[in-house]
């Protein structure tokens, strides 16, 4: 069993940066491929990024390609997403799970709100 808890969360302008952090318990966080999804208010959870269970393959949504950037750090069993040039259409709820989801993992998400 892994519980997630997602922070970093916050209001930012248009075009400024914001660096999320999934913090994992449970001792096989580190053989899990992990995935940053989020939901906007009247959509649908969408996928952002994956990284596998070594850190060495990531994909993401051709949204965000080239703006942010999925990592971990296994020994702090912490996931990151770092969101640069952000624009007002990233506005959501972020959330961490593993990859492919599992039901019972989701978290309360960080809210992430970007201005014009």
């Amino acid at each position: 069993q892994v519980q997630l808890v997602e922070s970093g969360g916050g209001l930012v302008q248009a075009g400024g940066s914001l660096r999320l952090s999934c913090a994992a318990s449970g001792r096989t966080f580190s053989s899990y491929a992990m995935g940053w999804f989020r939901q906007a208010p009247g959509k649908e959870r969408e996928f952002v990024a994956t990284i596998s269970w070594s850190g060495g393959s990531t994909d993401y949504a051709d949204s965000v390609k080239g703006r942010f950037t999925i990592s971990r750090d296994n020994a702090k069993n912490t996931v990151y997403l770092q969101m640069n040039s952000l624009k007002p259409e990233d506005t959501a709820v972020y959330y961490c799970n593993t990859n492919p989801t599992r039901k019972n993992y989701w978290g309360q998400g960080t809210q992430v709100t970007v201005s014009s």
